[in-house]
This record gives structure tokens, sequence and C-alpha cells, in this order.
């Protein structure tokens, strides 16, 4: 037993090490691993399924837009082990594949294909999807009527048993071909299958289509799968608009691309684009995409203010047209005043800073664009300065009398000074205040224990400015 387990453990270890650097970005669709995990399947067995599994995800590339894989075990209850978005990477997927305990308990195949329709019928439509059963194929259950089911809806369903199961009942549920989609095999010889079975799920995922994975109102970003490799030819890219008679627009690509971005379209136009992989090894089928641009967007679209000060705004905007725009306008004032301040801005340059502006004040800011067409655009925002900081005390002394008491005097800012505030703490460490008006610079504190903190803060009609404390050191008489 101890060898068994030192030969398993060393044997996931290599294939740990052994992820590829490339994988395949062939193929998309759902995967769910339907793995037998009840008390009939033996531990070996069960450990060999699960790195037969893990061997033959290997390759593909994961995560929405590629290949997603869950894994769904069977016993007496059905457990998700994990979803289809969780694992977006190689690493992570062959981790998990091989941290999967063996649940044991009955094998209720049953339950665990109405989970598998569930998580699978909740993904996207249009992509295939397979349901790949890994089993014993002792007690298969009465799984032909949820298995149709399954079928129906367009899941594929792929059958690993080994030899000693019940063929009868498989061959009634997996997805014809049957010599693609099931296979019997003795547990010791399973990685014989890898090569093909994998083969026939790239036959069913493999996605050989262009798509649009970005779209502006003047451009398209087209995507596509390599089937190219290097230096075996390059693509032949061209596009139109539908309905236009002049020449398609045309391009070569390196073997190696898998995009490109398509400039100077129209807005508010339907484009065709076409792609034919050239190759002196074999023929390739065209592929192509239909899509709309978007409406045209003039700017500003956008306006944004940052770095608000007590005298300044920075105002940015968007998109930065410099080619379609002539220059831009910035006009800023308060709602008070009527005067209105002009800043003319570059069409390279998409920000200004509004400086010389009072502290506390609303402004009206309004962006506008001359585009090279004649047109005009223009969009406002209000926006208002920071309240200006607040003078602070400019000193305090402190003075010790007779009989504990202190002499507190103290200089300030004077201009818009409202009064001030004492603060200082009493014989039972509790703190008194006291509001004195803007005429006082001074004041007596009687009975003040020593070493006690006193404080003065100067207030303005806005607020409460920073003051300043020391120590009083007092004497006993």
């Amino acid at each position: 037993m101890d060898l068994f387990f030192c030969y398993v453990l060393l044997w996931a270890t290599l294939q740990e090490i052994a992820v590829p650097a490339t994988e395949l970005n062939c193929c998309e669709g759902d995967l769910l691993l339907l793995l037998d995990s009840s008390g009939s399947v033996a531990n070996y067995e069960f450990s060999r399924l699960r790195a037969f599994a893990a061997e033959l995800l290997r390759p593909f590339s994961l995560g929405r837009g590629n290949v997603r894989v869950g894994l769904l075990q069977v016993s007496t209850l059905p457990n998700l082990e994990f979803g289809l978005d969780v694992h977006t990477s190689q690493e992570s997927l062959q981790k998990a594949l091989w941290s999967v305990s063996q649940l044991q308990g009955d094998t209720n195949t049953e339950a665990a294909v109405g989970v598998a329709q569930r998580v699978l019928t909740e993904t996207q439509k249009e992509i295939p999807k397979i349901l790949l059963w890994l089993t014993d194929g002792v007690e298969p259950g009465d799984v032909e009527a949820p298995m149709s089911e399954l079928k129906a809806q367009g899941i594929y369903v792929l059958i690993v048993s080994l030899v000693h199961g019940n063929y009868q009942v498989l061959r009634h549920v997996a997805t014809p071909p049957l010599t693609a989609h099931l296979y019997s095999v003795d547990i010791d010889s399973i990685d014989i299958i890898t090569k093909d079975l994998r083969e026939a799920i790239i036959k069913i995922i493999h996605a050989d289509r262009l798509r649009v994975v970005e779209l502006t109102s003047h451009s398209a970003e087209l995507q596509w799968r390599p089937v190219l490799s290097a230096d075996s030819g390059y693509y032949e890219l061209w596009h139109n608009a539908i309905g236009n008679i002049e020449p398609d627009i045309r391009q070569s690509l390196p073997a190696h691309s898998s995009r490109v971005v398509l400039t100077n379209l129209q807005s508010e136009t339907t484009y065709t684009a076409y792609l034919r992989p050239e190759s002196n090894q074999r023929l390739f089928n065209t592929l192509s995409v239909t899509f709309t641009t978007l409406p045209d967007v003039l700017s500003p679209a956008v306006v944004s203010v940052s770095d608000s000060g007590p005298h300044q705004i920075r105002v940015s905007w968007g998109p930065l047209q410099s080619a379609r725009v002539q220059r831009y306008t910035v006009e800023y004032g308060t709602f008070s005043s009527g005067w209105v301040h002009t800043v003319t801005v570059q069409s390279q340059k998409n920000w200004t800073v509004l400086s010389g502006l009072n502290p506390g004040t609303q402004y009206l800011i309004t962006i506008s664009a001359l585009h090279v067409d004649g047109k005009e655009r223009a969009m406002s925002v209000r926006a208002c300065t920071q309240e200006a900081a607040l003078p602070a005390l400019v000193d305090l002394q402190l003075a010790s009398g007779e009989a504990e008491e202190v002499q507190v005097e103290w200089r300030a800012n004077r201009e818009g000074l409202k009064g001030y505030w004492v603060n200082w703490e009493t014989k039972n460490s509790q703190t008194s205040s006291m509001y004195l008006p803007s005429a006082a610079s001074s004041t007596r504190l009687p009975q003040l224990p020593s070493k006690s903190r006193v404080c003065v803060s100067p207030v303005y009609s806005s607020g409460r400015g920073e003051g300043i404390c020391c120590t009083a050191l007092t004497h006993r008489k």
C-alpha cells in the first residue's frame, strides 16, 4: 500500500510539472466531467480515472471564449466539485483535479445527471456542450431517459467505461458515433484512448470562426483562432461595406496572426469581412463576419473635474479626436458675476487647468469642440473650488501665577475673526471650555492642575482654524 501511494504521488508530481507552455487555442465549448466516485469504483481505479482526465484536458486553453471545464462526482448524493467558470488556467485545473478525493457511497447516477443538465443548460446556448462520463459501468442505473433528454437539448454524451461495465446500457446512452464517443478499456491501458478521445472532443468543440471582439464608430477589431503554423502560409483579409461598389480593401497577414484592427470605417455602416488562410499544405475554408459600426460619437462626450483646490480646477474631456477636431474652447464663470472667461485648447490636448479662481465658489464650465466638418458640440458641468484654509492661531503663551493660576495670552489673524474657543483640563481630568469674543487676547484660568493642557483655537465665519496647545506648569502656594 505504501509503495502504491508513493507511485501515485510521484506520478501526480510529474504530471503537474509537465503543464505545456503552449495550449490548444482551437476550441470553444463547455465540458462537464461526470466522475464515478462511488464505492463500486476501487481506489486504484478512481486514481487512474482522475489522472486520465487530467492528461486528457491538459492541452486545452481554458475560460470563456475557450474551453470551460467542470467536475461533478457521482455518489449517494451528487457533488459539484467545481463549476464551469472556476478554472481559467491549466495550472489551476490540474491542481484541482489531482486534489479530488473519492466520495464512496452509492452509485446514484440519475441524480447526478439531473445536476449535470442544470449546469450545462444554464450556460450560453450557442456553444457546444459535452458531458464526459468516466465510470466503471457496473451499476449505471436507470439513466437512459435522463441522458436522452440531455441529448435532445443538444448536449453530447461521451463515455469512458471499464471493461467490466454494462456495455449494452452505455451504448444506448452515448451520442453516436459510438466508435468515437464510447470507450470500454482496461484501467491499466486507459492511456491508449487519450489521443482518440481528445480528437473526438476537439471535433465537437472546434471553433472555426471570425468574430468581432471590439467595435467603435470607426473601427473594428477582429479575432480568429490561428490555424497556420509558422512560415506555412499567410492570411488574406478583405472587407467592404454592404452595397458599396468600390473595390474591397485587402491586406495580407503573417501566419502567426490571430487578430487585426480595421480602421477608417464609416459610422452606422454594415460591413462584411472575410479571412482566408492560404497554405501549400492544405485547403482552408474562408471565414466571414458581418457587423455594423456604432453611431458617431462627437467629442466632448464626457467631461470630468479633478484636482480641485481653493484657486484652481483641472477639467478634462473625451474622447480625444485630434484628427477630427480643429480646436476646443473652454468657457467658465460664476453664476453670480455674469463674467465669462475663455481658454482655447489645441485639438491634440483634452485637458486644461483653470486657475485664479475664488475659493468655495461654484463655476459653470462649458467645453466646446469645433470639428473639421464645421459641426460644433458642447458639454457643460458644474464644479466647486475648495474652501480656503482657515488661518491658524499665530502664538500662544502661558504664564504661571499664584495659587495654581495660569495667565493665557495669544495672537491670531484678525481678518474675518469671530472669536476664540479656549479648552483646558480640570483637576478631575475633565475638559472645560469657554468661548471668548474676537476682541479678547488673553484670559486667566484659576485652580489649574500642574501639567494641564490648554488649547486656544480661532473661530471664523466658515469654521474653526487650527489652534495651539501648551502644557501649563502651575505652582502650589
